[in-house]
């Protein structure tokens, strides 16, 4: 956080940028890596002004005025967590593959505070439409790597007692590590239970599906049943990262309630 600041500076330094400007960096293995710079103000304006508590609209305007708004903005050091959830509209749009892109693809974004960032996180994505899982969660998994790393969070749905549901690869991996699980046959099948029959009897409360390569098509396994889920409302999570943080989220917060309190309650 500190140096991504400090190569803020220096690039509204090196661009005399006065006013509202959109930055956005990439972040692996701690290095750093600024992807645009744009003159205008983003969707994240309005969020990081209730966040803390500036108002940067009336700051940026000032500057631009000439007016001096140096001072000692405390911005990143705060006491509780917001985040912002998209909301999308796949089910307004028959066909489409609900999976998240590089571009923007949301129709709205919801906010919410939280004393912890699972707090913040729960809240927002319960306040954008989802649904926390109560007992049945179906998992599929692509690749061998997302396997490995989401392991650690399939040990805690199995510890929190969550009753697994697995595409074929998926269940034989857990299976494999000491995971139960009950193993789903692809869709159409003349196997006992397969994904049609699963996600028929409405029993689902959630569908974790990392694909292997995303937007291959409709004739895609992985696409049928994330389009099945969207057009039978069942939640769904397509993202690995945010696969672990919800998980890890649900984790933290069972038992513990979600605190509903008011804004100016963070502020002080």
């Amino acid at each position: 956080m500190r140096r991504a600041k400090e190569i803020t500076k220096k690039i509204i330094r090196e661009l005399r940028i006065t006013g509202p400007f959109n930055i956005q960096f990439i972040a692996k293995d701690n290095r750093l890596q600024v992807i645009e710079c744009n003159l205008r103000a983003s969707r994240s304006f309005p969020f990081v002004s209730k966040v803390t508590g500036y108002n940067f609209i009336d700051i940026a305007t000032r500057a631009a005025l000439g007016e001096d708004v140096s001072g000692n903005y405390r911005t990143v050091e705060l006491d509780f967590v917001a985040v912002k959830s998209p909301q999308f509209s796949y089910g307004r749009i028959k066909g489409a593959d609900p999976t998240s892109r590089v571009e923007m693809a949301s129709t709205g974004e919801v906010a919410c505070f939280g004393d912890s960032y699972s707090e913040a996180l729960l809240k927002s994505m319960l306040a954008a439409g989802f649904r926390l899982p109560k007992k049945n969660i179906l998992v599929s998994i692509g690749k061998d790597e997302s396997k490995l790393k989401l392991l650690p969070s399939l040990e805690l749905l199995r510890d929190m007692r969550f009753k697994l549901y697995a595409t074929e690869n998926t269940a034989d991996f857990l299976q494999a590590r000491g995971i139960p699980c009950e193993k789903v046959y692809k869709i159409n099948t003349a196997k006992k239970l397969d994904v049609t029959s699963l996600l028929a009897n409405g029993k689902l409360d959630l569908i974790i599906n990392i694909p292997t390569h995303p937007h291959q098509g409709e004739s895609t396994e992985g696409f049928k049943i994330r389009r099945k889920a969207i057009d039978l409302n069942i939640p769904l999570i397509t993202n690995r990262q945010l696969a672990e943080a919800f998980v890890t989220a649900l984790a933290e917060q069972k038992g513990n309630g979600l605190k509903a309190k008011a804004w100016s309650e963070y502020r002080t």
